[in-house]
């Protein structure tokens, strides 16, 4: 490897360029990076020298950045990604309008005939309480196998009438247009760090649609390793930790008091009448209570035996094209 002047760190340099399964076909591959956690520090501090600033230091600056939303030395730091998905993971994934993209294109290039399949474990039915996700439990096994073998004969013909097209020379961007969401795509995505710890607290959040959580949780691996003190103040403030209104404050309030030396607890115990009259309703009140719940810890880290190198990755796409259009 030429000898580089610009920051870089052993964690993120061991990962450069491999990739990273996600789901059935998909995957995500850390492409660059530049800055690191002492980028941050440099842009908050505007210094022009490297200087001896012990590591405790440089976590404490960061910590406090993070607790009090100063983010702008946090931009100063960018990342780019390869990754692929299902189209339908993809088109939740762009509403984060923060990021440069460039996907693929299926005017320009053939199409590999990779579709999303569900295991059974994920397939469920429709959540009774939340009308954009599903239940935690998986579906009953006969009726995902009816659903798996629907979608295979959709998808089959879908992938006969595109290679048929193709074949026929129709144009590419026409033989294309009946693939379905399942279809895998791909696109390079490059995001400052401010704008990816954004996306990552939705996205790698219990409460996302699983598929994308999938890749959020590679990316947050991949994010300890190029800023792990970064990432350290994400989990315990963001993930860990949680906003409050002004509603809940003062239902904290009437709970404890401030002393001389610490916190103090007041006597009695709060009604859902008392909480009303806070100005909770119910739903926010039962919001409350989970953010008052112990959090697990996450995991994010990286599997390094799981990492494919970029020529595995090209032959599985390119075995993917359909044969009458080779």
């Amino acid at each position: 490897m030429a000898e580089t002047k610009r920051p870089t760190i052993p964690a993120a340099e061991e990962i450069l360029g491999g990739y990273f399964p996600v789901l059935d076909h998909g995957f995500v591959s850390l492409v660059d990076y530049m800055g690191t956690d002492d980028d941050i520090e440099r842009a908050a501090r505007v210094s022009y020298g490297y200087g001896t600033r012990k590591r405790s230091a440089t976590r404490g600056l960061i910590r406090y950045l993070r607790r009090h939303a100063h983010t702008t030395p946090s931009e100063m730091v960018e990342f780019k990604f390869h990754c692929s998905m299902p189209i339908f993971i993809a088109r939740q994934w762009i509403r984060h309008r923060t990021a440069s993209v460039n996907e693929y294109s299926g005017r320009y290039s053939l199409m590999p005939l990779l579709f999303y399949k569900p295991e059974s474990t994920s397939f469920a039915l429709q959540s009774a309480v939340n009308n954009q996700g599903r239940e935690d439990q998986p579906a009953d096994p006969s009726l995902y196998a009816d659903a798996i073998a629907r979608w295979e004969s959709l998808r089959e013909q879908a992938s006969d009438t595109y290679g048929w097209l193709v074949s026929e020379d129709i144009a590419r961007e026409l033989a294309r247009i009946d693939l379905p969401l399942s279809t895998y795509t791909q696109w390079y995505w490059k995001i400052d760090l401010h704008n990816l710890l954004h996306f990552l607290r939705l996205r790698a959040d219990p409460h996302a649609q699983w598929e994308i959580q999938e890749y959020g949780r590679v990316m947050a691996g991949m994010l300890a390793r190029v800023a792990p003190l970064t990432y350290e103040a994400w989990l315990d403030y963001d993930v860990l930790g949680a906003r409050m209104s002004a509603a809940e404050l003062a239902v904290i309030r009437s709970l404890v008091e401030p002393t001389g030396e610490g916190l103090r607890a007041r006597p009695g115990e709060l009604s859902a009448a008392d909480l009303k009259s806070a100005g909770l309703s119910g739903r926010a009140s039962r919001e409350l209570f989970d953010k008052l719940q112990p959090a697990e810890r996450p995991d994010f880290a990286l599997d390094l035996a799981d990492m494919r190198t970029p020529e595995s990755m090209a032959d599985r796409m390119a075995e993917a094209v359909p044969d009458s259009a080779v």
